[in-house]
């Protein structure tokens, strides 16, 4: 098995508030009996907001959805989440949330307490500015370049409910960008202890799975000359909440 199509393979057996403590947040803590994540162990957009709960000390319920075995497409998480998706948040009143963004805001909105989209209207902005700049510049980049070199996932180059064919070659123009992309987060950390300012956010959470996305899916290691880079990642991968 190659190292890409391991990061899509490497289901874990299900683990309900594995590695989440439960939550102190707040006077009504999230528990297993009231939120489902429905998510995949290899799944880097399951990662990013594992790594959110973990975070805000949020206990859920995981319920995995297994790309490999055709669950997503064709069983009963089609009926949670149209878009055939993962990760998706389903509600004590069987309300569906998908897109990592939606799920977030869902979270930090309920769960105040530790905010990681910003306490501010500024704060919250600029947040809001560079986790999508990491995640259209960095992770669709990898995403791209992964889809488009699998075999296995034919058919599915794009992540949507519909059937597109690979293009093979935006794998090479993938790796062009996340080259560039790591040149670019370099040139922010030397400003920046972090990716949006002073504070541990979601910009964080999105840049370190797409360093470690690349890394997994193309060997694609953190140049020796991106000091400011390096001195963040191996800070961020420190925290407890990255193991998520």
């Amino acid at each position: 098995m190659s190292a890409i199509t391991s990061t899509f393979r490497s289901l874990s057996e299900p683990r309900p508030n594995r590695g989440l403590p439960r939550s102190s947040n707040t006077g009504s803590h999230a528990s297993s009996n009231t939120l489902k994540l429905y998510q995949f162990a290899g799944s880097p957009n399951s990662r990013r907001v594992r790594i959110f709960l973990a975070e805000k000390e949020l206990g859920l319920t995981l319920v995995p959805a297994d790309p490999g075995k055709g669950e997503q497409r064709w069983g009963a998480y089609r009926l949670i989440n149209p878009r055939q998706m993962v990760p998706a948040l389903v509600l004590e009143d069987g309300t569906a949330i998908g897109e990592v963004p939606a799920i977030w805001r869902y979270l930090e909105e309920t769960y105040p307490t530790k905010p990681l989209l910003g306490a501010t209207p500024k704060e919250k902005a600029l947040v809001s500015m560079w986790e999508r700049r990491a995640e259209l510049e960095g992770f669709v980049a990898v995403m791209e370049g992964v889809r488009n070199n699998i075999p296995d996932l034919e058919g599915r180059a794009i992540a949507d409910p519909h059937d597109y064919e690979p293009i093979p070659a935006l794998v090479e123009r993938s790796k062009l960008r996340v080259a560039n992309f790591l040149s670019d987060l370099d040139a922010r950390l030397a400003d920046s202890p972090f990716v949006a300012g002073d504070q541990f956010s979601v910009a964080d959470i999105t840049a370190l799975v797409t360093v470690d996305f690349a890394a997994k899916a193309f060997a694609i290691s953190t140049p020796k000359e991106h000091r400011a880079l390096t001195r963040w990642y191996e800070a961020v991968s420190a925290r407890p909440s990255i193991s998520a």
